[in-house]
């Protein structure tokens, strides 16, 4: 609606920059090391539902001040693949060693579609970055659903995706680390509809990807492949992106629950 589109912008205690007309936003005049009015908190949850990713500048908090800062908008949780830092276990550190080859998330995914509850969101703090490349793309799945045919949409309606831990693609940097400590290698899986209805803003958004899904339920891999190759070249078209250039101290907050889909550029 358009009446409650414009009055999500009339934010007075943030600024909000967007930095594409698809999806994401820099937040100005935060500062997520302190602790923050209920105001501010609720001003950053409207430009997150409206912009899907949002983004603030030279941050410089400590581990247990990222953890404080994500407790304002949820609760939690420990990233089920790698272990988290020693005083603060649920924020992960994402490093690329110097012999590695492949970057960690280098392909379109959402986070942790293989747990049967994903989390709503994930925030990345970057602490290092390269002096050019390693820039995150994200894609507005709200807009490549709204873009299917009515047929297409309808093929889809009550389709189940079955997503895993262990397609190759994604999971060889993770799964590396893994062997080099020595640590058993897990493979989960779970189910979700291929179409996902956003608890909040009620708006429909395609819920797949290369990373994580495996095959449609109760359709053979050969089967389900053709469809889903269609969905993750259309969930990903240019008009549906932004992309972000990260700076020492930028931070990234995007949403799961809509599909904002994730790619880290090598």
């Amino acid at each position: 609606p358009v009446g409650e589109e414009a009055g999500m912008r009339n934010y007075r205690h943030i600024e909000v920059r967007p930095i594409a007309g698809a999806l994401g936003a820099e937040i100005h005049g935060v500062d997520m090391s302190r602790d923050l009015d209920a105001e501010v908190v609720a001003e950053m949850r409207h430009a997150f539902l409206e912009h899907l990713v949002i983004f603030l500048r030279d941050q410089t908090a400590t581990p247990l001040q990222q953890l404080a800062f994500a407790k304002k908008f949820g609760e939690p949780i420990e990233y089920p693949m790698l272990k988290g830092l020693p005083e603060a276990p649920m924020v992960t550190p994402v490093v690329k060693l110097e012999h590695e080859r492949n970057n960690f998330g280098g392909i379109w995914h959402s986070d942790t579609t293989y747990l049967a509850e994903p989390p709503m969101g994930s925030m990345l703090l970057a602490r290092e970055v390269p002096p050019y490349g390693g820039d995150t793309m994200f894609a507005n799945q709200y807009l490549a659903y709204e873009a299917l045919s009515d047929g297409l949409k309808a093929t889809l309606d009550g389709l189940v995706g079955v997503s895993s831990s262990a397609k190759a693609d994604v999971s060889r940097t993770r799964e590396d680390r893994l062997k080099a400590a020595g640590e058993e290698i897990k493979v989960m899986t779970a189910e979700h509809p291929i179409v996902r209805t956003h608890p909040e803003t009620g708006r429909k958004a395609l819920y797949t990807s290369d990373a994580h899904t495996a095959h449609i339920k109760g359709w053979t891999e050969k089967e389900s492949l053709p469809l889903l190759r269609f969905l993750w070249e259309h969930q990903t078209r240019p008009e549906f992106t932004c992309r972000f250039r990260w700076r020492p101290g930028s931070l990234a907050f995007w949403d799961l629950a809509d599909r904002a889909l994730r790619h880290e550029i090598q």
